[in-house]
């Protein structure tokens, strides 16, 4: 295949690019699109869960859960005087005429003390905005837009709740994603002209990084027609669209550059470079692509989005490297070296005596003693997940000064009980008034409970506090809607206790309700994910086994790869959480600690996880060619690292940058994405692959390319090794190519 590649590089080189060039010019017309199609800051629910059900017969029957907060605060004096209260009530009376709304409850139509503040000095208006979280997102935008800031001489006017959270959120990762991809797009490109040492070739990794971007915004604009996609996509689309682009199109441009180096023809180098490094990106991308696809298992839209956009954009990097990227080579030729930089050395040292030769060797010599403090280190930054715990994304991930955190924290401080966080009890059936009055009463006996609203009436320490009926609005002939309020903290484990504790209650009259709410949320993303999560990370496992199997006809390189692997990972997630639930340097980053946002760290796992095996894909592929050469282990291993330990660690850093970026987010999430990620690939690219794997190889010796007799023979049969014809280098670019001969095309 990787032949016929090549051939269709070189001899149809100009039409290729032609195509490429209307391709991404179609693309980035269709993907520029994308965003207005987008979720705002949600899909981080289970649309099978017990809440998300819930919420679907509040929606249906009730109006909704209140999902926008307005606090009303007086510029003088109370909330209750005359003057402020006639705007507060103008200013509910506005929102009843919004379309978008339902549900609008303000403390002047209702004078339910629960609305004031302890101050009086502010008060609330609920309402539900209707529609999805995409349309949701569009509603509430126009809202706050025309219904908050000052009201005249008496009201200032803010916005809270969870729309109002998730458009903030919104705005923030757009903002958050421009400032990334400015930093990250000028520092790459020096670092590539560093790398390169020459103008023509810096430039050429960021063409492919561009494809992979447009090309993968225009998926994620069609995918947003017929099912909802994170806005937070297009983060990693940028990131990791770079990222790979520069990787794939280093493997090839300097296996190419090589190749010319040693006085080879343009055609034989463009050959040469695409049955070698062509077949290591294609096989790299399949491994990342596997551990991406992985998160489709879970049902969150967030987390899926990140399936479609992180296996859409390494298939079209890896497309437009080996089609794209020969194509270039073969019509810039030796020009591809122009602009060279006053630094660039014409000789290369031997693979034995670089740098990373040298580490190897030195490794090899000693393997006990070099690992065991790196292993020790690992360990050590591994240590702060004895005591993770988990949260989802709520205000707190928005920086301090974010309107809606700042509705959000006087919401808690200030008024008794969190109206905004209540649980949300609905049982969608016909029940007697008696058993319902019981139930409610039985709910509001509960440690923390501030009050519990029913039809029935309002309970609180287990009685009902006023004779005659409660709010009529909570009850219809054939459903009962319960609201309980708390003074709990928000997504605490009291709180989530309490979830738990409601839910094992029997029901009146023998019904089943169903739990929604902030909290009942946070409990159902955990089981959720904890449900999954064995199922995911078993074919992640599975399929990196099979791949790597396949590629080396060994059954402990595999093993060897998935422990290393699993220890560089652990160190990851490891010092994400000291920094950001243990709250070491949140100062610094301007964070907030809490606990670990459990979407954004199984996202992290599996991208980490994928580019890492990326890198074990670019090491392995040269230690085996060598191995399968004659060398011994140790040879192939010394060797091979000193052939790719400078590629591997200018595309771990010219990589990480892409992630590091993300750093300057004021989303913590995504800042906690951003260094974790970041910093797993420099722990892999360096610490692995530059310690851990020369120590196991040379402890593991023959052993190493251990198979069973039938996994030989299969792998004989079916394994993704192949051998290319390729011509050897001439004796001068001037020269006729000379007889060709058969290459081991597993070269990186």
């Amino acid at each position: 295949m990787f032949e016929r590649v090549a051939e269709l590089a070189i001899r149809r080189s100009r039409l290729i690019l032609v195509v490429a060039a209307v391709a991404v010019t179609l693309m980035a017309a269709v993907g520029f699109g994308a965003f207005a199609k987008l979720q705002s800051g949600g899909g981080f629910d289970d649309p099978a869960s017990e809440s998300t059900r819930a919420g679907r017969v509040i929606d249906a029957k009730f109006g909704g859960e209140t999902n926008l907060v307005l606090l009303v605060r007086a510029r003088q004096g109370g909330i209750d005087d005359p003057a402020v209260a006639n705007g507060g009530r103008a200013l509910a009376a506005d929102l009843r005429k919004e379309r978008a709304l339902d549900n609008v409850i303000s403390y002047w139509d209702t004078d339910n003390p629960a609305l004031r503040s302890k101050d009086g000095r502010e008060a609330m208006v609920l309402a539900h905005v209707k529609g999805d979280d995409t349309e949701q997102a569009k509603n509430v935008k126009g809202i706050i837009a025309a219904h908050t800031g000052p009201r005249g001489n008496e009201l200032v006017v803010r916005a809270g709740g969870a729309t109002a959270v998730a458009k903030e959120m919104s705005t923030q990762g757009t903002d958050d994603l421009v400032l990334a991809e400015t930093i990250a797009v000028p520092l790459t490109l020096v670092l590539l002209l560093i790398v390169f040492g020459s103008v023509v070739a810096a430039m050429l990794p960021l063409v492919i990084g561009t494809i992979a971007v447009m090309g993968t915004f225009a998926e994620l604009a069609l995918l947003g027609d017929i099912t909802d996609i994170s806005i937070f996509a297009t983060n990693l689309t940028t990131a990791l669209g770079l990222g790979l682009g520069v990787d794939y199109a280093l493997l090839m441009i300097n296996r190419f550059r090589d190749r010319l180096a040693s006085g080879a023809e343009v055609d034989d180098a463009v050959r040469h470079t695409v049955l070698t490094a062509g077949r290591t990106v294609a096989f790299s991308a399949a491994t990342v692509a596997a551990a991406l696809a992985a998160l489709l298992v879970f049902p969150q839209s967030f987390l899926r989005s990140f399936a479609y956009a992180g296996v859409g954009v390494i298939m079209v990097a890896a497309i437009a490297a080996l089609f794209v990227m020969p194509a270039l080579l073969a019509v810039l030729g030796h020009r591809v070296n122009s602009g060279r930089m006053p630094w660039v050395k014409p000789a290369r040292p031997d693979a034995a005596t670089s740098v990373w030769g040298r580490l190897a060797g030195a490794v090899m010599r000693r393997p006990v003693l070099a690992a065991t403090p790196m292993l020790g280190v690992l360990l050590l930054a591994s240590s702060p997940l004895l005591g993770i715990t988990f949260d989802m994304a709520d205000e707190r991930v928005l920086p301090e000064d974010a309107t809606s955190r700042q509705v959000a924290t006087a919401l808690r401080e200030n008024f008794a009980g969190n109206d905004a966080a209540a649980l949300h009890i609905v049982i969608d059936k016909p029940v007697d008034e008696a058993p319902l009055g019981a139930y409610a009463a039985q709910l509001s006996g509960y440690r923390g409970i501030v009050r519990v609203e029913a039809s029935t009436g309002t309970y609180t320490e287990g009685n009902s506090t006023a004779p005659g009926p409660g709010n009529a609005a909570l009850g219809r002939p054939d459903a009962q809607r319960i609201n309980v309020v708390s003074a709990l903290p928000p997504k605490s484990e009291d709180a989530q206790k309490l979830v738990t504790t409601v839910r094992s209650l029997a029901g009146p009259g023998g019904t089943r309700p169903l739990v929604a709410g902030p909290d009942a949320e946070l409990v159902d993303a955990k089981d959720s994910i904890a449900g999954r999560l064995p199922f995911a990370a078993g074919l992640v496992v599975l399929t990196t086994f099979l791949l790597l199997f396949l590629f080396t006809g060994s059954v402990v390189q595999p093993l060897r790869a998935l422990v290393l692997n699993m220890i560089s990972l652990s160190a990851t997630l490891g010092v994400m959480t000291w920094i950001f639930q243990d709250g070491h340097l949140t100062s610094l980053l301007g964070s907030t600690p809490q606990p670990m946002e459990v979407s954004t760290t199984v996202l992290m796992f599996c991208i980490a996880f994928g580019l890492s095996m990326d890198y074990e894909v670019f090491v392995t592929s040269r230690i085996k060619e060598l191995h399968d050469q004659g060398e011994d282990t140790e040879s192939a291993v010394v060797n091979g690292l000193g052939h790719t330990g400078r590629i591997v660690s200018a595309a771990a850093a010219l990589l990480a940058v892409s992630f590091f970026a993300f750093g300057t987010a004021e989303i913590s999430f995504m800042q906690m994405f951003g260094l974790g990620t970041g910093l797993a690939i420099l722990i892999d690219a360096v610490a692995v692959r530059g310690i851990l794997v020369p120590a196991a190889m040379r402890l593991l010796g023959r052993s190493a390319w251990y198979a069973p007799r039938p996994l030989r023979r299969f792998h004989n049969r079916f394994g993704l090794g192949e051998t290319g014809t390729v011509p050897p280098p001439t004796a001068s670019p001037e020269h006729l190519p000379g007889t060709s001969n058969k290459k081991n095309s597993a070269e990186v």
